[in-house]
């Protein structure tokens, strides 16, 4: 079975639901014989490269809040992000545009090192004050994930590298009706939107297996949307 996770390292609850899926595979009995795959997905595309703002004034700009209220949604996510057994820091954090990082984590695909990438990245942007829009720390992540730096350096100087992959994983997602962030497709029948309970996970895995009909989850789960909107707590 091939999972394919659509997502953004800007997308908190791609990063929980990362976690939770992993949970809910681990729980899965056949979870030996799934291939994961992970696919771009850009939530502000539009955003300039190399510019970048505070995320907590960026959340109080885009809903309409004061910038303690804006805090206060960051907590809410904070908190969900610690009950998964996740880090993740409320200030200091920025945001900006994530295409450079997406071309990375095709290089590390290439070098089957996307995963450790991922991770690293999300860890760099949610849990630790290392910039993932700055590209020396892009580069430095690419050698942590096992990738070689030069050949790193050289994709992001290159702008046109993997820059293709990037738009085609996009394309598929808009095909596929993904219209938020996490969404998880198994076996390209069945779909997930959200960061999901790991139970779910689970569920769906052991009912694509035997070829039923994968049920929809009773909620809603957190995501995020391409205008880079979030669903967060009415505070």
């Amino acid at each position: 079975m091939r999972v394919e996770i659509w997502s953004d390292i800007a997308c908190p609850w791609c990063y929980i639901g990362k976690a939770r899926f992993a949970e809910g595979l681990a729980g899965f009995a056949h979870r030996d014989q799934v291939e994961v795959v992970f696919r771009s997905f850009e939530l502000d595309p539009s955003g300039a490269k190399g510019v970048t703002a505070p995320v907590v004034e960026m959340l109080a700009k885009k809903y309409g809040r004061t910038l303690d209220e804006a805090r206060g949604m960051e907590e809410h996510v904070a908190a969900t992000a610690r009950s998964e057994g996740l880090e993740y820091r409320t200030d200091g954090r920025d945001h900006g545009n994530t295409f450079d990082i997406h071309r990375l984590l095709h290089l590390a695909a290439a070098r089957g090192r996307q995963e450790e990438l991922l991770d690293l990245a999300f860890r760099a942007n949610f849990a630790e004050e290392r910039s993932v829009f700055d590209p020396e720390v892009l580069i430095s992540l690419a050698v942590e994930a096992g990738l070689d730096g030069a050949e790193a350096r050289a994709v992001l100087a290159d702008e046109s590298a993997y820059a293709d992959e990037v738009r085609a994983d996009e394309r598929e997602a808009a095909e596929l009706g993904a219209n938020a962030v996490p969404f998880f497709v198994l076996d390209r029948r069945y779909g997930i939107s959200g960061g999901q309970p790991a139970e779910v996970f689970t569920r769906a895995l052991e009912q694509a297996w035997a070829g039923r009909e994968v049920e929809e989850p009773v909620a809603a789960a957190e995501a995020c949307e391409p205008d880079g909107a979030c669903a967060v707590p009415q505070v």
